[in-house]
C-alpha cells in the first residue's frame, strides 16, 4: 500500500482520539468464534433459522417452587446471574424479592423485576445472562449482576462453565438438553424460527461477547453526512435507498474499529504498564517516547508494547476519496479531483463504505465526496440465486468473452441491470449481445463498400436523410436524459433499438443505391456522419467494436482522433412532424410488405397503392413508400375498391388491389377461416360474458376488458363479412 495512505489511516486515528471520537473500553460486541477477532454490526448477517425452544425449570430457592423460562440456547444456562420478571405480572407476584437455583450446576441467583420482560412471551420470565447477550447485559449492568463468561474466544466452555468444559458450543447445547431432562428441568422443546447472527466473514453464528475493544463514536460524525443525503447534496440512485440509509444513520451505534487479525494496519496505541490507561496514541515506538517525555514519563523502549491489534480495513477504505489524491500531505491533486461526480457500488456496502466515506469527507474537507452514488444490484443465475463460488453457478467471465466477444457480454450485462435493482444473468443476453456487435459490424461493412459518384440525390435518400437527421437529436435527448438518471439499461435499450430497427432495418436500407449502381456522394458523406454519431453513442455500452468501426469507417492516423477522446453529441432542435411523417411511412410500408409474405407476392411484383381521399396524407412522403415497398404512384380515391387489401394507419384507410398476382379463391378461403376462428373466439369470450360466477367474482377491469375483445372480434367479423359480400361472395 502507498506508505502516505498508510500514514493517512494512523494520523486519523490519532486525531480522532484526540478530538475525543475514538476510545477504548469493555464492551458487548459481535465475535467471530472462527476467525477469533470482533465484528461490527455490519459485518453480522442476519439469517431466519430453524431452531429449538426449550422450556426449563428453576427451583426457587428455600421453596418447592419452580419457575419455567424458554430459551433457545440452553448452553447458556451455566452463565446465568439473574432470573428477570416483569413487575406487574400477578402470575410472579410471589416471587418478589426471592432467588431460584441454576439448574445443573445449582448457583443461587436473585429473582429480579423490570419492564423490559414481555409478558406475552414464552412463559413471562427471562434468563439472564449478562456475558452472553446484548440485553441481558444492559440489563446485568442496570441491577448490578455478576458477570459469568462461560465462552473461550474459539467457541468452546471455558472453566468458568463447571460443565463441559472444553466442548464446542453446539455440542453443548446438545448435550445439556439430555442432562436437564435426566434431571428433570427440562419440560419440554418445541419448534421455534428465529433470527440468528452469521458471520459475513465465515459464515459461522457469532455470539456477543463482552471484550475490551476500540471504538469510534458515530453519533456526531454522522449528523452532516445523513443531512446531506437527506436534502440531495449527495444523489442515490435510485433514490429509494435513501429510507434504508435513513434508518441506519438515525440509529447508528459506537464503531467497534479493531480487529483481533494478522494483516491490516495496526492499531497504533502503545502499553508502558498494566493500568487501563497506561498506554499512549503515537505514529511509532520513537514518537510514542517523545509523547510520554512530554507528559513527564519517562519509560525504557524496551518496556513499550504496541497493541497487537489492528484496525477495521474500512477505516481507511473510509479515507478512500482524499487519500487516493494523498489530500492529507498535499493540496494539488485533491483540490482539482474533490469532490468526484459518481461513485458505482453495491447496496450492501452503503454502511461500511458509502455512509462513511461521507462522514469522513465532512469531517476532514468539510465537503461531500462525491455527487452521485449509483447502487448496482447483485447478480443473480435464472433461478435466482445470488451467483458465488461456492455454490458454482458463476460463469468464467473469460471464457464468456471468449465465447460472444468483450463487448457482447457487456452488453448482455447492461440488458439485465437495471438500476438498484438484481440482475438476472442469463447467457443467451450475452447472446444478444453478440448478435448486436455483429448486425453493426455488417452494417459498417456495407456502408464502407458504397462507392460513391458524383449525380443527383434521390428523393427518397432526401427524405430518408432528413428524418434519420432529426431522429438522431430525438434519441440524443431521450439517452442524455436516461444517462442524468442512472438509467443505464434504458439507455442501452434505446441505443439498441434506434441502431437495430431505425438505422439498420430503416434507413440503410432507404439510402442503399439500387442494386449495380452507385450511391450519390452527398448521400455517402451523409450517412457517414451519422453512423459517426452512432458509434459515439454506442462507444459506452461497446467501447471495443465502436472503436474499430470508427477507425474503419474514415480513415483517423492519429491518437488525437480516437472516438474514446471524441466529444459526446450534442442534441440540436428537431422536427418532430417529420420523424412522425416518415415513422408513418414506415407503418404503411411494414402493412405493404406484410400483405406481400401473407399471399406471396413477389417484391419485384410492382403493387397499387390508394388512400382514403380528404386525408391528411403528405404526398411528400410517396418517393419513401415506393422505393422501400415497391408500389407505384400513390392515387388518393373517394371509393375504395371492392377486392382489394385494406389497411387503416392513424384512421386512414389504404388499399391494394388483388390484381392477377391474387389468387381470389385462396383470399376468400383466409377471409371465411378467419371468420370461423373469430366466431369461436366470441363464442368463447360471451360464455364467460353470461357466465354469474364470473361476472360477480372478476375485478371490473377483467370484465371492461372482455367485453372490448367482444365488440373488437365482433366488428371484425362484420367487416370480413362486408368484404366477402361486396366481392360477390356470400358467407
Amino acid at each position: 500500500m502507498d506508505p502516505d495512505y498508510s500514514r493517512s489511516v494512523i494520523d486519523t486515528f490519532i486525531d480522532l482520539h484526540q478530538k475525543g471520537y475514538i476510545y477504548r473500553g469493555k464492551r458487548m460486541i459481535n465475535w467471530d468464534p472462527s476467525a477469533k477477532t470482533a465484528l461490527s454490526d455490519e459485518e453480522v448477517i442476519h439469517k431466519e433459522v430453524d431452531s429449538k425452544l426449550y422450556h426449563v425449570r428453576y427451583r426457587v430457592a428455600e421453596s418447592q417452587d419452580y419457575i419455567t423460562i424458554a430459551t433457545t440456547r440452553p448452553e447458556t444456562i451455566l452463565g446465568d446471574t439473574a432470573i428477570c420478571i416483569h413487575p406487574d405480572d400477578e402470575r410472579y407476584r410471589h416471587l418478589h424479592g426471592k432467588s431460584a437455583i441454576v439448574p445443573l450446576v445449582g448457583r443461587i441467583i436473585p429473582i429480579i423485576t423490570d419492564t423490559y420482560v414481555d409478558m406475552e412471551f414464552g412463559t413471562g420470565c427471562l434468563k439472564v445472562t449478562p456475558a452472553h447477550d446484548v440485553n441481558d447485559y444492559e440489563l446485568g449492568q442496570k441491577h448490578g449482576l455478576e458477570i459469568i463468561d462461560i465462552l473461550e474466544a474459539d467457541g468452546t466452555l471455558s472453566t468458568d462453565a463447571q460443565l463441559y468444559v472444553g466442548e464446542d458450543r453446539f455440542d453443548v447445547r446438545a448435550k445439556i438438553a439430555v442432562d436437564l431432562a435426566s434431571a428433570g428441568h427440562l419440560i419440554k422443546t418445541e419448534p421455534y424460527t428465529n433470527k440468528v447472527g452469521y458471520s459475513e466473514r465465515t459464515d459461522v453464528p457469532i455470539e456477543p461477547r463482552l471484550s475490551l475493544q476500540w471504538f469510534v463514536k458515530m453519533k456526531d460524525l454522522s449528523e452532516p453526512a445523513l443531512d446531506h443525503v437527506m436534502n440531495d447534496d449527495v444523489q442515490f440512485w435510485p433514490p429509494k435507498f435513501k429510507n434504508s440509509y435513513r434508518n441506519w444513520m438515525e440509529n447508528i451505534k459506537d464503531w467497534c474499529i479493531s480487529r483481533q487479525l494478522w494483516w491490516g494496519h495496526r492499531i497504533p496505541a502503545f502499553y508502558y504498564g498494566e493500568g487501563e490507561h497506561d498506554y499512549i496514541i503515537a505514529t511509532d515506538i520513537d514518537d510514542a517516547l517523545s509523547r510520554l517525555q512530554d507528559v513527564g514519563k519517562i519509560v525504557n523502549p524496551d518496556d513499550l508494547k504496541q497493541d497487537d491489534d489492528v484496525l477495521d480495513t474500512w477505516f481507511s477504505s473510509w479515507l478512500w476519496p482524499m487519500s487516493v489524491f494523498n489530500g492529507f500531505y498535499s493540496k494539488e491533486e485533491v483540490d482539482y479531483y474533490y469532490p468526484t461526480n459518481d461513485l458505482v457500488t453495491a447496496p450492501e456496502i452503503m454502511f461500511f463504505w458509502v455512509a462513511r466515506m461521507i462522514m469522513a469527507g465532512y469531517e476532514y474537507r468539510g465537503e461531500k465526496p462525491f455527487k452521485n452514488v449509483y447502487f448496482t444490484g447483485i447478480v443473480r443465475d435464472k433461478l435466482g440465486r445470488k451467483m458465488s463460488k461456492s455454490l458454482g453457478n458463476s460463469p468464467d467471465p473469460i471464457e464468456l468473452m471468449e465465447q460472444f466477444g468483450a463487448d457482447g457480454v457487456r452488453v448482455g450485462m447492461l440488458f439485465s441491470s437495471p438500476a438498484g435493482n438484481d440482475l438476472p444473468f442469463d447467457e443467451s443476453l450475452c447472446e444478444q449481445g453478440r448478435n448486436f456487435s455483429n448486425k453493426m459490424w455488417n452494417a459498417m461493412r456495407l456502408v464502407t463498400s458504397w462507392t460513391p459518384e458524383d449525380h443527383p440525390r434521390p428523393e427518397s435518400a432526401i427524405l430518408a436523410t432528413d428524418w434519420m437527421e432529426n431522429r438522431l437529436n430525438q434519441v440524443i435527448v431521450e439517452i442524455d436524459d436516461c444517462y442524468a438518471k442512472f438509467r443505464i439499461s434504458e439507455a442501452l435499450m434505446l441505443t439498441y433499438k434506434f441502431a437495430w430497427n431505425d438505422f439498420c432495418s430503416i434507413y440503410l436500407e432507404a439510402v442503399k443505391p439500387i442494386y449495380g449502381m452507385a450511391i450519390d456522394k452527398g448521400t455517402k458523406e451523409i450517412v457517414v456522419r451519422h453512423f459517426e454519431i452512432l458509434l459515439k453513442l454506442m462507444h459506452p455500452l461497446m467501447p471495443f467494436i465502436s472503436e474499430e468501426m470508427w477507425h474503419l469507417l474514415r480513415a483517423r492516423l492519429t491518437p488525437s482522433e480516437a472516438l474514446v477522446i471524441a466529444p459526446w453529441p450534442k442534441a440540436k432542435v428537431y422536427n418532430a412532424q417529420i420523424i412522425a411523417d416518415f415513422e408513418r411511412s414506415c407503418a404503411i410500408i411494414t402493412e405493404v410488405r406484410n400483405i406481400r409474405a401473407q399471399n406471396n407476392i413477389p417484391m419485384k411484383t410492382t403493387l397499387e397503392l390508394f388512400v382514403e381521399s380528404g386525408k391528411d396524407f403528405p404526398l411528400t412522403q410517396v418517393p419513401i413508400i415506393a422505393k422501400l415497398a415497391n408500389v407505384g404512384e400513390i392515387e388518393a380515391i373517394g371509393e375504395m375498391p371492392k377486392q382489394a387489401f385494406q389497411f387503416v394507419i392513424d384512421r386512414i384507410t389504404f388499399a391494394i388491389p388483388y390484381g392477377e398476382a391474387v389468387d381470389m379463391e385462396e383470399q376468400t378461403g383466409k377471409m371465411k377461416e378467419e371468420i370461423d376462428y373469430l366466431r369461436g373466439f366470441l363464442k368463447s369470450v360471451q360464455q364467460k360474458l353470461t357466465n354469474e360466477k364470473f361476472m360477480s367474482g372478476a375485478p371490473d377491469v377483467v370484465v371492461a376488458n372482455e367485453r372490448k375483445k367482444e365488440a373488437d372480434a365482433q366488428n371484425k367479423i362484420n367487416l370480413l363479412e362486408t368484404k366477402l359480400a361486396e366481392m360477390g361472395m356470400a358467407f
